[in-house]
Order: structure tokens, then C-alpha cells, then sequence
């Protein structure tokens, strides 16, 4: 990851500061392994920047790396120039993430050869970014130095901000297959998406079904990609028959997802598949998922949009979950639910089977594919990103939770969540239109995707 640095001078504080930060900064990119893009300390006075000169020196070498800088470090070592940094920041014109930090005074150290007065300073830049519209992202601490963990966790959590928006103005979504007609809760705004940076790709399902039923059964790419499924899990008492339908129909997916540069998917899993093909597409939705290319069940492209944004903050695999049963009389617990394609991370003991519930209605033979495994205990983030068509705008909740071991005596991929006041956050999903859909990862990310959701993308967010 690369970011910009802007270090902030005032020419009546002492130039040892600015030095000595410079030197400090470099040394922390190296060790968290992030790439500095600054200018040098002979193109600028110390390789600060102060005056409108120097702003536009700066500027211009943050343009030559525009592809590469996904966001802007701003460093006080002392007050600073706040029309410096506002400047540069305005004449570059990269309009990605801005992380303020400001050092702290030493209380021994405070002479004038050492005086900082960088906690004033950090207000009067924000205050100058506010004025030209440019937002920031503020650390937890007033100050920090950047040697502390404070500041380099700040620093991490804003390379995941970064990382999270830069995706989300980028992303590709196929929307393969039209939604299941009986649920309407799966409908969104492709404009809006759009309107965000967000483009959906649509193929029709039965395309897809056709080039998979075209493939013959020893054909390379199928043995391959059978071969790929028998080490990602066990078979269970699947057919090999079923196991061919499953790898031909994963060849294919596979194909869509070059062909048209996809970031992420979501497929119409139910029923037509099962009628017109003989499997559940479960398998390839969890192989993908894992492999970080998130894929959503029922067509639900705002459902995937939100795995997709989850896994750019986390760096892991998210999975679509229903909120689908209260847990006894725990009224902080709750039943997560799916027929079964979620990623191998949640499920140690993942096993290839079939989906009981939709196989009362299209026969229990035509749904193998789908994955029975049950989440043990881990952290949990948990939200939903949708389109809220009457107001126009993308809304999201957010929030964090545990992951449990308590017993639970059913099948399909399924996991314990605890959550503070779960009552309170269920008024909130239902009185706010969202799906019964949610989204879960292994991490504790939801101050990230604020931040970036909200902040930056100019969502309008609910942390719970």
C-alpha cells in the first residue's frame, strides 16, 4: 500500500523537528511494510511543506503517483503551515482518504528550541481541510508520537479505510440470473450503484446453464476444476455424477468472472438451478468467496457489495447469512443461517451435501452442492450495505458481536452470534426497510468501515 506524506512546517518552529520526523516516518513505513511517496528534504525546506511553492512541488509528485497513492498521511511535528497542507492537498487533486496526526509535547521539553505546538495546530489544518471541503480522518489520540502502537495501529486501521474505498469506487458485480420472484427484499437501485462507482454486469442464468451443459465430462478444464473441488472438501455422500454437475458449472463461473474483469457475484441459486440443471451452486459460491471474490446468494448484489466492502477492511473472507432464529430465550443470541455456501474459513468441518429445505419442493437429489458445516467461536463484524430507492442513497448498519460455541442441533451452515442489545438492533433493521440478509466476518472492522462507508463515501451509517 502507498500513501503520500505531507509534512507540515511553520519556519519560526525549530527545524530539528521536522528533521527528525521525517526520519521517524520512514523508519515506521518500513517496518509496517507501506511505501512513503514525499519530497525530498533538498526540494523543499527539511522536505516539509509550508508555503504555496511548496505545496505545489509536493502536489505535483503526489500527480506522478497518482495510479499508486490510495491515500495522504499529514504529519505535525509542530503547528504547521495549515494552507500548506490544505493546498496541496487541493491542487493534487487525488481525492482519497487524509489521515491527520500531530505530535505531543514533551512537558520537560518545552523551550523554545523545543516547543511543538502541534496539538493546535492539527486543529487549525482540520479546520482549513473543512473550509475546502476536503475530509480527513482524525486518530484516536489528539497526538501521538509515530513510534507509539497508538498511532501505527491509527495508521493500519487507515490503510483498511483506504483500501476499503479505493475497492468500492472500482468494484464489478455480476448479477447472474434474475432474483428468486418471491423475494422482493433482494431489489436495489443499479443507478444508484452506479452513481457510486459500483457497476453491475447482468447474464442471463440460462446462458450460463447452457455453456456448463455443453462441457463434456472428461474435458480438461472439468477434471481440473473437479480435482480443485475434491481438496476443498469432503465429498460426503455426494454422487460423483452431482460432483461433475457442480465442477462443470464452476468451470463456467469461473470463465464469466475473467471474461468480464468481476470483482464479486451474486446468483440466482434457487429454483431454476436445481430444475433445469440438477445442483446447487453452493460449492462454487463458497470456493470463490474464500478465494476473495465474494459471491452472494438470491441475487442479492447490494448482499455481496456488502461481503465485498467487509473483506477489503478485514483482509478475510465474509459470508451471506440469514438473521433467521432466536436462540432459546438469550435475547442477545441469535441463529445465522444458509443452505450452505459459505467460505471455508467459517467451516472447519465443511462437508459437500444437499439442502433439505429447498428439497422439499424440487427433490433432495437436484440440490447437492451445498455445504453443511457449523462456525465455531470468533470474533464477528457483522452489517448490510443497501440502496434506499425512495430516498436515493446507500445506507448501511454496522456493528460487532462474538461468534459462539453454544450447542446448536441442526444442519446447512449455521453459527451462534452474540450481540449487545440484539433487540435493539432488530427494531432497527425492521423499522429502516433492510433484508433479512446480513453480513458477517471474522474481524472486528466496523470503526473502519464507518470511517470509510460514511466519511468517505458519504453513506448514510448506523453503528450499532
Amino acid at each position: 500500500m502507498t500513501l503520500g506524506i505531507i509534512i507540515g512546517n511553520r519556519d519560526f518552529f525549530p527545524d530539528s523537528l521536522v528533521e527528525k520526523a521525517r526520519t521517524e516516518i520512514i523508519d515506521v513505513f518500513a517496518k509496517l511494510n507501506l511505501k512513503p511517496i514525499l519530497v525530498d528534504s533538498n526540494e523543499t525546506k527539511l522536505g516539509g511543506v509550508e508555503t504555496f511553492k511548496e505545496a505545489q512541488k509536493c502536489a505535483e509528485l503526489f500527480k506522478a503517483h497518482r495510479e499508486e497513492i490510495t491515500g495522504i498521511l499529514v504529519l505535525l511535528p509542530n503547528f504547521g503551515d495549515e494552507k500548506g497542507v490544505a493546498d496541496t492537498l487541493k491542487l493534487a487533486g487525488l481525492n482519497v482518504p487524509v489521515l491527520i496526526q500531530a505530535y505531543p509535547d514533551d512537558l520537560n521539553k518545552m523551550n523554545v528550541v523545543n516547543r511543538r505546538d502541534s496539538w493546535c495546530g492539527k486543529i487549525s489544518v482540520c479546520n482549513n481541510l473543512y473550509q475546502y471541503g476536503i475530509k480527513y480522518t482524525l486518530t484516536s489520540q489528539h497526538v501521538s508520537l509515530p513510534s507509539s502502537e497508538t498511532f501505527q495501529k491509527d495508521l493500519l486501521d487507515f490503510v483498511a479505510v483506504c483500501r476499503v474505498v479505493k475497492g468500492l469506487k472500482n468494484v464489478r458485480i455480476g448479477a447472474i440470473g434474475a432474483r428468486p420472484g418471491a423475494f422482493n427484499t433482494v431489489r436495489y437501485s443499479e443507478k444508484i450503484l452506479q452513481r457510486n462507482g459500483i457497476t453491475v454486469t447482468t447474464f442471463d442464468l440460462s446462458e450460463i446453464l447452457g455453456r456448463a451443459n455443453k462441457l463434456a465430462t472428461d474435458d480438461t478444464k472439468v477434471k481440473q476444476h473437479l480435482e480443485s473441488i475434491n481438496a476443498y472438501a469432503p465429498k460426503g455422500r455426494t454422487p460423483n455424477e452431482a460432483m461433475l454437475q457442480i465442477a462443470r458449472l464452476d468451470v463456467v463461473l469461473k470463465e464469466i468472472m475473467e471474461e468480464n474483469v468481476l470483482d464479486a457475484t451474486a446468483i440466482q441459486c434457487w429454483t431454476s438451478l436445481q430444475q433445469n440443471y440438477g445442483c446447487n451452486v453452493c460449492t462454487s459460491m463458497s470456493i470463490m468467496s474464500e478465494n476473495m471474490l465474494p459471491s452472494a446468494c438470491e441475487v442479492d448484489v447490494t448482499g455481496t457489495l456488502s461481503m465485498y466492502a467487509m473483506q477489503l477492511a478485514s483482509g478475510s473472507p465474509s459470508a451471506l447469512v440469514d438473521w433467521n432464529n432466536n436462540y432459546a430465550d438469550d435475547e442477545n443470541k441469535c441463529v445465522l443461517f444458509h443452505c450452505g455456501n459459505w467460505a471455508k474459513s467459517f467451516l472447519p468441518d465443511i462437508e459437500i451435501s444437499n439442502a433439505p429445505i429447498l428439497g422439499t419442493t424440487v427433490g433432495v437429489e437436484n440440490t447437492y452442492g451445498a455445504l453443511d458445516g457449523r462456525t465455531p467461536a470468533m470474533p464477528l463484524t457483522y452489517g448490510r450495505i443497501s440502496t434506499d430507492d425512495p430516498k436515493g442513497v446507500i445506507k448501511a448498519y454496522i456493528g460487532e458481536g462474538e461468534l459462539t460455541n453454544d450447542p446448536l442441533n441442526t444442519f446447512g451452515n449455521r453459527a451462534v452470534a452474540q450481540i449487545p442489545d440484539l433487540q435493539g438492533l432488530m427494531k432497527y433493521v425492521c423499522r429502516n426497510g433492510f433484508e433479512h440478509h446480513v453480513v458477517m466476518n471474522a474481524s472486528k472492522t466496523a470503526s473502519i468501515l464507518e470511517e470509510a462507508l460514511g466519511n468517505y463515501m458519504g453513506w448514510e451509517i448506523y453503528k450499532h
